[in-house]
């Protein structure tokens, strides 16, 4: 993009730009210019604000591609996810079953180790590479889809990098990617950032975030998350 004096973004939407992190964020997310994003009605416990004035008068808001209370309307669903330890595997399955969506599991040409450790060790190298590894799964027919329910692990912080593959590998252009995250106590992270930044024509509907594999709550979540996104269930 080009640069410009006091951008503005879309005239309405449910995101806001937020900069810097908090004391619990990779060092590249404390710096004050770093973005990301967040809807304009959730907290974060890395996230405050500083008080400022301008020197002078300013205009201007940053927003969203999803407006508040829009829904991504009716369509073909796909499930795109990618799972290490099945945790996201087994949501995925559980919102397929809600859903009747089609179900497409993202696998690595040379996957990963299946050691904790060692996969810790693998992911964090990765992304600090901003690696895209090769993935098996290329959606000939996605221009037939209209909402995409991403699913991943947070891995340190963020989208595994099969994810950003997969991301970059499809046209996503006026498409609703709705994302499911499950967590070991991280939540969201960035990834919801970093998703958007990827496929940046792409709406990005209200994410889900899951503990491990959800528990006994999971069902209940997973049908509230999708009548929140305007999804269809049976």
């Amino acid at each position: 993009a080009e640069a410009g004096a006091d951008p503005a973004g879309p005239p309405a939407g449910a995101f806001r730009v937020y900069r810097g992190g908090g004391w619990n964020d990779f060092a590249k997310n404390a710096r004050s210019a770093y973005r990301a994003v967040l809807g304009q009605d959730k907290r974060s416990c890395n996230i405050g604000f500083r008080l400022a004035r301008n020197a002078a008068p300013m205009e201007g808001n940053v927003g969203g591609r999803l407006a508040r209370g829009e829904k991504p309307g009716g369509g073909k669903v796909l499930i795109a996810y990618y799972s290490w330890g099945g945790n996201t595997k087994g949501i995925a399955e559980a919102i397929r079953d809600r859903t009747g969506a089609d179900l497409l599991e993202i696998t690595l040409v040379e996957p990963y180790s299946s050691d904790y450790s060692a996969v810790l060790d693998e992911a964090r190298r990765d992304q600090k590479r901003q690696a895209r590894p090769a993935i098996n799964e290329q959606v000939d027919d996605m221009e037939s889809y209209d909402v995409i329910l991403l699913g991943y692990p947070n891995w340190w912080a963020s989208i595994p990098m099969p994810i950003a593959t997969f991301l970059e590998r499809h046209d996503f252009a006026g498409k609703t990617i709705i994302p499911f995250c499950s967590h070991g106590g991280g939540r969201l992270g960035q990834s919801v950032t970093a998703t958007s930044k990827i496929a940046a024509d792409a709406n990005i509907g209200e994410p889900l975030s899951i503990h491990y594999s959800g528990g006994s709550t999971l069902q209940d979540d997973i049908m509230k998350w999708l009548d929140q996104n305007g999804v269809a269930r049976r």
